[in-house]
């Protein structure tokens, strides 16, 4: 009771005194108010931040942990890297044995295999897609269907390649306008002016082969609206990776069937490269317009879309045949009103748009005109051809089915997350030069039947130059089915047999997929809170160390790159501004109490001469800031978790592509946990305490004698 009763008597003091020293307190109490409120706010949006992009990066691509050899020389990125080099990964020979592995450590629910590069891949200008489709018809005709539905179709598509040359032919005409007859190649327009002639066209039909050779030959190249695309892409088993990361949805076609090779494309990538660029422009400018509500008049690069739309027409042009053309025609001149007849012209204007014709012609695009254009340069169904170099450095390819388009829900506008299309992993393998078991099986065949044996490196420079054979027979080396072969299976001519090979309709045994070969595996795990990943890491490695398959583990955070970085820094960052704000209010702090203090030298030592203790005064002093603390500390708390409630209700719309992705949605809303409130509140009284000691310091050395030398 007496230290309740002593405790009671500090508290009426010190609420006294703050009262007396009115101005002097709300400076001290707004200062603790203010950071209390700034650690509350920063503190629950960084979490909030934090927990939105580990769902983006965990949900999309990386799961929760991310392992792969130990033997690698470079770090895993499964996001990019800032030199945008491929990481010199080591590669993980039998995946069974790594799944098996890692679903012996506890807390693993899923292992989903992954390999990840790049290729660049030409989609094809109009002129190849349209006489592809023309020379398609001619074989058709030459196997015997002469139906009347392929001659119809024949006759239609050669009268719109018949129309394309018009159009080239109109196009180097026009050119000849502008510049000067040296701004083309006389051989270019000599082969435009042949194959537009009428002579040309009667004798189509004899030679239609030869002609097509003509035309691809010399006309294609001339038609510059060849699409090149930067494709990333990701090997994996679909059927494992579409139930591991639950948030992936198919938007067009299917997924890759089981057994099939095949291609995804993202969505994002499908929009952003694929898609018709007149129809990706106005794509883009409605997006603007009501997303951020710019307009055509002051923003430059929408003005920029609605010129490159009006001056770039030929695209559409020369997916048009004749009856279209006419459909087209007849359309715009009903809706611009105009008595042009030159569909080009026509196209012009209708393109050349503004804020108040827009909406109604964005319409009219998707309505009246783009279901008789090819609005993608690679439909669903397409074969891909995808060419890419192996690590060792020689060029592969392989043909793939375009199966399908997918997306991550609520990352639909992500680069980030859509960057990333997928393919089968037994192709992925082959582009990456290791050989398949499929492969390697008839790599050895193929050794068996010329007569070729296996040579130890050691050996091969004697065998090479004539050293006895009994001496080159000493070892062999056997072709790993998981090694780099590429020499082998260039030697041996199997490399210009797998170009040439159509692989889209191979069906391959699905133990291959299970015991290859895999660069990275994602770990999806039951429990996923800091600390479980954290526990899932140490035991992965040490499960995988005792089992001989020396993995590296590392959080989805890491993996991630420098987009994984970004809280981290941003939380750094906060800390080190509270830090600054908070020494600053110390010392103002502690310099008003100790001029506080100061000017209570008779009272203190009043105190002192009627048997208060040194202690008593302490904690005088110490009660004095703490009640400071507690008073404006818990209002800056409150002010701070009022406000992330009230935009954690509203949330914070995505102002760009980028923050879709770090909101792990179009927008943002900031929860706010105990550990902010807690957090900041024992700041605050911590700042509140180491204040007052220098004060509480020098009050408990005034004496008596002081205090009546400060009457005097």
């Amino acid at each position: 009771m007496r230290g309740l009763d002593t405790l009671s008597m500090l508290s009426r003091m010190a609420l006294r005194n703050l009262r007396a020293s009115r101005w002097k307190t709300l400076i001290v109490g707004g200062i603790i108010m203010g950071g209390a409120f700034l650690v509350v706010v920063g503190t629950s949006l960084l979490d909030s931040l934090d927990r939105s992009m580990s769902q983006s990066i965990i949900g999309s691509v990386a799961g929760h942990v991310q392992v792969y050899s130990a033997k690698s020389k470079d770090e895993l990125t499964v996001m990019g890297s800032m030199d945008m080099e491929a990481a010199d990964l080591d590669a993980l020979d039998d995946f069974a044995k790594v799944r098996k592995t890692l679903m012996s450590v506890p807390n693993v629910k899923a292992v989903v295999p992954m390999g990840i590069s790049g290729a660049i891949v030409t989609s094809g200008n109009t002129i190849d897609i349209e006489l592809a489709k023309l020379r398609e018809l001619v074989r058709q005709r030459q196997d015997g269907d002469l139906s009347a539905k392929t001659t119809q179709a024949y006759e239609a598509q050669k009268g719109h390649v018949r129309q394309i040359v018009q159009v080239l032919e109109r196009d180097i005409a026009n050119i000849k306008q502008l510049q000067d007859d040296s701004a083309l190649p006389p051989e270019d327009e000599a082969a435009v002016h042949k194959a537009a002639s009428a002579p040309f066209w009667a004798a189509f039909d004899e030679t239609p082969l030869e002609s097509l050779e003509f035309m691809e030959n010399r006309l294609a190249t001339l038609a510059a609206d060849a699409d090149m695309l930067f494709l990333r892409y990701m090997g994996t088993d679909p059927r494992v990776f579409s139930e591991a990361f639950d948030r992936m949805r198919i938007v067009d076609g299917q997924t890759i069937p089981p057994g099939k090779r095949g291609f995804l494309f993202s969505k994002y990538t499908y929009e952003e490269q694929v898609k018709l660029k007149t129809a990706l422009r106005l794509d883009k400018i409605k997006k603007a317009i009501e997303n951020r509500g710019a307009t055509i008049a002051t923003d430059p690069e929408l003005a920029r879309f609605v010129r490159e739309n009006s001056s770039q027409v030929k695209e559409l042009l020369l997916q048009l045949d004749q009856l279209e053309t006419d459909v087209f025609r007849r359309k715009l001149q009903g809706l611009l009103e105009s008595p042009e007849t030159d569909v080009g012209k026509l196209l012009a204007t209708f393109f050349d748009t503004n804020d108040e014709t827009f909406p109604k012609r964005y319409a009219f695009f998707y309505e009246e005109l783009a279901p008789s254009l090819d609005l993608y340069r690679v439909r669903i169904g397409d074969t891909l051809t995808i060419k890419a170099f192996t690590r060792s450095g020689y060029v592969q390819s392989v043909n793939l089915r375009v199966y399908g388009t997918f997306e991550f829900q609520g990352l639909e506008g992500s680069p980030q997350a859509g960057e990333l299309n997928l393919m089968d992993m037994v192709s992925f393998r082959e582009l990456y030069g290791f050989l398949t078991a499929d492969r390697q099986k008839e790599l050895d065949e193929l050794k068996a039947s010329v007569g070729a044996r296996d040579v130890s490196r050691e050996d091969a420079e004697d065998v090479l130059f004539g050293a006895p054979a009994e001496e080159a027979s000493g070892g062999t080396v056997e072709a790993s089915a998981t090694g780099a072969v590429e020499a082998q299976a260039a030697l041996a001519g199997l490399a210009g047999r797998l170009q040439r090979e159509n692989m889209a309709d191979r069906v391959y045994d699905p133990k291959n997929l299970e015991g290859g070969v895999v660069l990275n595996a994602a770990v999806i795990l039951e429990n996923a809170k800091e600390k479980d990943i954290e526990r899932a890491i140490a035991d992965i490695e040490r499960v995988s160390q005792a089992q001989g398959v020396p993995l590296k583990a590392i959080s989805w955070q890491k993996a991630s790159g420098i987009i994984g970085q970004f809280v981290t820094l941003m939380r750094l960052v906060l800390y080190v501004a509270v830090l600054i704000i908070f020494v600053i209010a110390l010392v103002i702090i502690n310099n008003a109490m100790v001029m506080a203090t100061l000017e209570r030298v008779q009272e203190i030592g009043t105190l002192r001469a009627v048997g208060a203790q040194k202690r008593f005064i302490l904690g005088m002093l110490l009660v004095e800031g703490l009640i400071t603390g507690a008073v404006f500390g818990t209002l800056g708390v409150l002010l701070g978790a009022g406000l992330v409630a009230a935009v954690g209700w509203k949330g914070i719309p995505a102002f760009n592509d980028i923050a879709t992705f770090f909101f792990s949605g179009p927008r943002f809303f900031p929860a706010l946990a105990t550990s902010n409130l807690v957090g900041a509140l024992a700041i605050v009284f911590l700042v509140s305490l180491l204040s007052s000691l220098y004060p509480a310091y020098l009050a408990m050395r005034v004496t008596p004698r002081q205090a009546m030398q400060a009457e005097e």
